[in-house]
């Protein structure tokens, strides 16, 4: 069977890999805001020029 050592860095590495991936999503979806938020503003301003 396993050893507690085993399941001690069994459980080190699934919670690096957790928190690796919460941060990827967090990063990911910073950038999809930050694209479509620079997007949209973009957008509103060439049709505000477009307007006046």
């Amino acid at each position: 069977m396993f050893e507690f050592q085993q399941f001690i860095a069994f459980l080190i590495g699934l919670t690096i890999l957790t928190m690796g991936f919460w941060l990827m999503f967090f990063l990911v979806s910073f950038v999809f805001y930050w694209a479509f938020g620079g997007a949209a503003d973009l957008i509103k301003e060439k049709k505000a020029k477009r307007d006046a």
